[in-house]
């Protein structure tokens, strides 16, 4: 079940025109297609706009680009401290599409308005929980493992990851070795947590509403 970002508006924030014509029908659809702000654009399409720069946000993270440049890529993060890429270090196949779950899933961010009782429209905006996403990000060689949550918390092996091609890398382009080969360590840094929090705020903002729960 994903969280929801809920917003209570009060019929005043709207265009008084709008309301008034819809308020007989009190149909929770045509509010979705008809509500406006007060400076005249559609809520929901300012919604989709919203939630287009939010999937466009997250493919443009450092995280994200790099492993979308596949095992061929560099270490833009700097998370392995500019040595290899993270596609390599984590281990996926060279097959894998691993930001394809996360997309799907904040493609089905969805936005929902009530009826209207007592003058108010409470405005709902569903959004994938980091949960969610964990789970359909598991580590390939461990899936009860999300590697978005090692990201943010950190990961074990670059003193042994040697980023060389391989036959038997499952990458194609990374292998551990038996021993550690060099000093250093992963530095794990803000990715899903905060890309969601952030985002929340964003949605709550587009109506000038507050968040009740997520």
């Amino acid at each position: 079940m994903r969280p929801k970002v809920t917003f209570s508006t009060n019929k005043g924030a709207f265009k008084k025109d709008i309301i008034n014509s819809m308020s007989k029908l009190n149909d929770p659809n045509a509010f979705k297609r008809e509500l406006e702000t007060d400076n005249g654009k559609n809520l929901f399409k300012e919604f989709e706009k919203l939630k287009q720069e939010m999937i466009k946000n997250f493919l443009n993270h450092p995280i994200t680009k790099e492993i979308l440049d596949g095992p061929n890529g560099t270490n833009s993060s700097g998370t392995l401290g500019g040595y290899g890429n993270l596609f390599t270090f984590i281990g996926f196949n060279k097959s894998d599409r691993p930001i394809d779950p996360i997309i799907e899933l904040l493609s089905q961010t969805n936005f929902n308005c009530s009826r209207m009782v007592r003058g108010i429209i409470n405005i709902t905006v569903e959004i994938p929980s980091r949960d969610q996403i964990f789970r359909v990000t598991p580590l390939p060689w461990a899936p009860g493992i999300s590697w978005a949550q090692r990201i943010e918390i950190g990961m074990s092996g670059l003193g042994m990851y040697m980023n060389k091609g391989s036959s038997t890398s499952r990458s194609g382009a990374g292998i551990q070795t038996q021993s550690k080969i060099r000093g250093g360590r992963f530095s794990n840094t803000q990715y899903i947590t905060a890309f969601l929090n952030r985002w929340a705020k964003q949605f709550a903002k587009l109506t000038g509403g507050n968040i009740q729960s997520l």
